[in-house]
């Protein structure tokens, strides 16, 4: 039993993280958003606007980075087990989650920097329910190319980076659990793998729909529906998505529903 707990250690401390970045990117975009609806104002200060966009791409930045070293917790507990505790020890762990802050931190302090820099004068009025990265270019009347998109293109090619990595950590991991002889075998390794697989697809399904949309597809509406898409959507189903695989909390939900039943 301590063995067993010593080994879903990390992914647990890497969870935490995770909604730790999943609670700051809600709390970043929706508070502001509900304000503006209850009291039917569509204003912002500059100062707040800067801060929220921060904010935003600081807990963009560190959910991908967790999602990928999340991926290399799946690997390593999978293809080599025998050297989890080793490389995924409490100092790796920690390591690993201080870089991931770390960079996230540099990431959008760059974008802010960058952006918020840059001269804004074709309006103030942004088409969207928060201060988004492109919404607020095309504000900008600046004709440098590389001031304006240059940050966007590094974080393009790190994204890229770590969804390369991803890729090619899963199909290590489904070699490795094609050749577990046991049926009962594979499927628990695939059932331990589903829950980051779902995060990670609808993050980046989400992210990559509306950052790379056909510029066809532009109506004011569209833009709104895919921003709640990628920003609000994944962050409140991952906490969901991932008590799914605990069976205490199951089974607390299944006794809630059972008295529910019997009440009625």
């Amino acid at each position: 039993m301590t063995d067993m707990v010593r080994l879903k250690m990390p992914m647990f401390f890497f969870l935490l993280s995770l909604a730790l970045s999943d609670l700051g990117s809600i709390c970043t975009t929706v508070p502001k958003a509900m304000h503006n609806s209850l009291w039917d104002t569509r204003d912002i200060s500059y100062t707040r606007c800067a801060a929220q966009f921060f904010f935003f791409v600081f807990f963009t930045s560190a959910e991908f980075s967790l999602l990928t070293i999340m991926c290399y917790d799946r690997y390593v507990s999978i293809c080599k087990p025998l050297h989890y505790g080793t490389l995924l020890g409490s100092r790796a762990c920690a390591h690993m989650a201080a870089a991931a802050w770390a960079s996230a931190f540099l990431n959008a302090l760059l974008h802010t920097a960058n952006t918020f820099s840059l001269p804004l004068c074709n309006g103030n009025a942004l088409d969207q329910f928060f201060c988004e990265i492109p919404q607020i270019l095309k504000l900008s009347c600046s004709n440098s190319y590389m001031r304006k998109f240059g940050p966007l293109i590094s974080s393009a090619f790190l994204f890229f980076g770590c969804f390369v990595f991803i890729v090619f950590s899963y199909v290590q991991i489904f070699r490795a659990v094609l050749s577990i002889p046991s049926e009962q075998g594979r499927h628990k390794a695939f059932s331990t793998c589903l829950p980051h697989l779902t995060v990670v697809s609808l993050f980046l399904s989400t992210g990559t729909f509306a950052y790379f949309k056909s510029p066809s597809m532009s109506s004011p509406s569209l833009h709104l529906a895919l921003s709640v898409l990628y920003s609000v959507v994944p962050p409140a189903l991952n906490p969901f998505i991932y008590s799914l695989r605990n069976q205490e909390l199951k089974a607390a939900v299944r006794r809630l529903m059972t008295g529910c039943i019997q009440q009625h």
